[in-house]
């Protein structure tokens, strides 16, 4: 066996012992004289090595070369274009291709591209090596050869159209039906060529989960045309990714149109119980108590606002922050709601509070979409079990108080959102209470001070009560009065 068929047997490619051959043949001649075949071979095994990816998941812009398997989903039109200084029109032609781990678009130029609409159809499989670059929708890989291969099978699904779920990286063409979860407010914003662009975002939902949709410049403005909680099919999207996330994105040739077709979304929530600081995690509960809508300067000099909410499942309840344009949202006492990507921060006095920023999803539920079809589960509550009962979150004693950690970047709401808390109790007026107690009986009430002096005002986030102790507390601090209701007021032998 010769030195060069030692190194090929070594070799774990797609590459035959004739081509491998000729490699090593053209790279002697390339170096000169300055490699024998020996080490042109291990040059030629290296590059052929590191070309091989193990799907379409490793395909990297700045890869030199790349060689993969993958099956046609799409074939696009030949598209003509003028070259500069040149008489002939140049051509060229996408196809999506996948595997197994994604997808991919590749690029096929000039004599190439009318061979490849002549020839490939959608299911074939192909036997691919190219260049890969950083294209308009993502990664493409413009293609040196591609060679039909009718004996590797590739478990990809065809459709017209795609589930959530279906999304993977470099996915084009996508038509997706869903459920508008949520719709953000146009944004504008310079290019490097001076232009102003536009972009706006969705909200998705159906059976299979839920994904964020990017609209850009002309198709921004459907963004504000469409309601939440209407259906929606998205036609010619393209999947990309930000911050490890699948988005889909819709440019100007793509489409966003209110369809007639009910979609459910069903979210899988995580019980409050179970929550821990720094996951991300879905919420789904009743909305318990909110707060008005704070506004706070932040570091930069910019204004910010803040909105505090309590949501309880049948296992707890959780305060949470709602930054920004989640403040807005028309949510109330009563309403069922998901929260969908919040994070599980320290709150104040160390209870854990959930934060929604602008990666979060807030959607008000109807009760029918709150169940599974057995009626719940306990890793899945259904909210028939708590709605009426708010037990669960009286033993709390909280307010709905922002802190500056579960806010965006230099935002800086704590002392902002202790002076809010003060101005729900500064009338001094103490919150009826319904067959509760009644003047001459002895009570324990705990509550945070929402009103230093002479009287204390505790709130415990759905009652305030006027304490008369003598004692001096800060605001925001949390207490427990003991002592004889009089005439509204607890007079308290006891404060800790």
């Amino acid at each position: 066996m010769s030195d060069i068929e030692g190194i090929y047997e070594d070799l774990e490619a797609d590459v035959s012992l004739e081509e491998f051959r000729e490699a090593v043949e053209a790279k002697v001649e390339q170096m000169g004289g300055l490699a024998d075949e020996e080490t042109a071979a291990m040059l030629v095994a290296h590059e052929v090595g590191e070309s091989e990816v193990n799907g379409v998941a490793d395909i990297e812009p700045g890869m030199e070369e790349v060689k993969f398997v993958a099956k046609v989903t799409n074939v696009g039109e030949v598209r003509t274009f003028e070259r500069e200084g040149e008489d002939e029109d140049g051509r060229v032609v996408n196809v999506d291709v996948a595997d197994e781990t994604g997808a991919v678009r590749i690029t096929f130029w000039d004599e190439r591209a009318a061979a490849a609409v002549e020839e490939l159809e959608t299911g074939q499989v192909l036997r691919i090596k190219g260049r890969p670059k950083d294209g308009y929708s993502g990664v493409e890989v413009n293609v040196d050869e591609a060679q039909p291969d009718d004996d590797t099978e590739i478990e990809v699904t065809l459709s017209d159209t795609h589930t959530v779920e279906d999304l993977t990286l470099g996915l084009s063409d996508v038509s997706l039906v869903g459920r508008v979860l949520e719709s953000d407010a146009v944004r504008t914003f310079d290019r490097d060529d001076g232009s102003e662009g536009k972009v706006s975002n969705l909200t998705l939902g159906d059976e299979t989960g839920r994904v964020r949709v990017t609209l850009w410049d002309e198709r921004a403005d459907l963004a504000t045309e469409i309601d939440a909680g209407e259906t929606v099919e998205v036609a010619d999207g393209y999947v990309r990714e930000r911050d490890g996330t699948l988005e889909l994105h819709v440019g100007d040739g793509g489409t966003v149109d209110v369809v007639d077709e009910d979609v459910q979304y069903v979210p899988d929530a995580t019980p409050i119980e179970n929550v821990e600081i720094d996951q991300t995690v879905d919420l789904i509960g009743v909305v318990r108590s909110a707060d008005p809508v704070r506004t706070f300067d932040r570091d930069d000099g910019s204004e910010g606002q803040v909105r505090n909410v309590r949501v309880q499942d049948a296992t707890g309840d959780i305060r949470v922050a709602l930054w920004g344009e989640k403040a807005d949202v028309d949510l109330g006492p009563g309403d069922e709601v998901a929260l969908a990507d919040v994070e599980i921060q320290d709150g104040w006095q160390d209870d854990l509070e959930a934060s929604a920023g602008w990666r979060s999803t807030i959607t008000v539920l109807d009760a029918a979409e709150t169940a599974n079809d057995d009626g719940g589960s306990p890793d899945s509550p259904g909210l028939d079990s708590f709605a009426d009962d708010g037990s669960a979150a009286d033993d709390e004693s909280e307010t709905g108080t922002a802190t500056a950690d579960g806010g965006p970047a230099g935002a800086s709401a704590g002392s902002d959102a202790t002076d809010a808390s003060a101005e729900t109790g500064a009338s001094g007026e103490t919150a009826e209470m319904d067959d509760g107690p009644t003047d001459g009986d002895r009570l324990e009430f705990t509550g945070v001070v929402v009103q230093a002096g002479d009287p204390i005002i505790l709130d415990d986030g759905e009652t305030t009560m006027r304490v008369e102790s003598g004692t001096d507390v800060g605001l925001g601090e949390e207490v427990t009065a003991r002592g004889v209701l009089d005439d509204g007021v607890l007079d308290a032998d006891e404060l800790f």
